[in-house]
């Protein structure tokens, strides 16, 4: 369907605007606010970056949960540091996306309304310690391991806002390790701890990578775009070449009966989640889905008289400034 869209409103422009910009992308220049681009390449964009500073914010209620109970002092300012960190990812990618002419407030409204999304993950629950050292370590290695390439993406302000995110957010991957090691190397029901928080935050940390390619509607065209670097199933594959040997390291075990490393392949075989459970979620049958967006209301609603006395003072300085000429 989303296919068919783009390719309905591609035979609605111009095909030598349309050939002339697949040039540009095709020879590695960045497109810039200003540049011609068609539709389609506008709304995936806003899709992608919307979706993706919608779960920048919403990954922060997880985490927050947290902040008042962390182990140590230490543990805590860490903790309050990452949460600040991930709210401002997501202003930098709202400023990205409002490059594209869509407003913050109309991106929010349509994550509060269920039009836009943020990724499945968030829609788990944090219900121990552990967890919070797996999201650190699994949910923000995954989202690494999705946004480094990013930073090679078509977009100019999508790219340039990358390279800041994929420094801050191997900081947060590092404290994760660093939280479940402390974990998995402390008594046996702290191991224990650990152990649990890996098998539940396994399977949706692999999901985080979208639908198998043969599933999903947006990879072709993104790809062709270079919105997207590489597709759903590479860096699945390559998250768990990468963290199978670090879960060794800590003395756990990968929750996977079918994982082994496969000599030919030169990577692992590994079994993939169940896509039933990511679909369902998607669509808002999650664990954590009704509590999220009831959060995202409240603050909308709570945060009212801020946007309303910003607004009023901007509108007082305007007519300030045309007043003294």
């Amino acid at each position: 369907m989303y296919a068919q869209m783009v390719k309905s409103e591609a035979s609605q422009e111009d095909p030598e605007k349309l050939a002339a910009f697949q040039a540009r992308i095709d020879a590695g220049e960045k497109i810039e606010p200003k540049d011609w681009m068609p539709q389609g390449y506008r709304k995936t964009l806003i899709r992608q970056i919307g979706q993706h500073a919608h779960s920048e914010i919403v990954g922060t209620l997880p985490e927050g949960n947290w902040v008042t109970r962390a182990p140590t002092l230490e543990r805590k300012a860490i903790l309050l540091a990452k949460v600040q960190d991930e709210a401002g990812h997501g202003l930098y990618l709202y400023c990205a996306a409002e490059t594209l002419g869509v407003s913050r407030d109309e991106m929010t409204e349509m994550l509060l309304d269920g039009r836009m999304k943020y990724s499945s993950i968030f829609n788990y629950p944090s219900l121990n310690w552990a967890d919070i050292g797996a999201i650190g370590w699994l949910v923000d290695g995954a989202a690494i391991m999705n946004q480094v390439p990013l930073q090679r993406t078509s977009y100019g302000p999508y790219s340039r806002a990358m390279i800041r995110i994929c420094k801050e957010e191997s900081f947060h991957q590092r404290q994760g390790y660093d939280a479940i090691r402390a974990c998995a190397e402390g008594t046996p029901a702290q191991k224990k701890m650990a152990q649990d928080a890996l098998n539940r935050f396994w399977y949706p940390s692999l999901m985080m990578f979208g639908p198998p390619d043969g599933d999903s509607v947006h990879s072709e065209q993104s790809m062709a775009w270079k919105i997207k670097i590489n597709t759903n199933d590479e860096l699945r594959q390559k998250f768990v070449d990468q963290t199978v040997p670090q879960a060794e390291f800590l003395g756990l075990t990968v929750p996977d009966e079918n994982l082994k490393w496969n000599e030919e392949r030169g990577h692992y075989d590994f079994s993939q989640p169940d896509w039933s459970e990511f679909f369902d979620v998607i669509k808002g049958n999650g664990p954590c889905n009704v509590d999220r967006l009831a959060d995202r209301n409240k603050a909308w609603d709570d945060g009212a008289w801020v946007r309303e006395g910003m607004l009023a003072h901007a509108r007082k300085k305007a007519a300030a400034k045309v007043a003294a000429e």
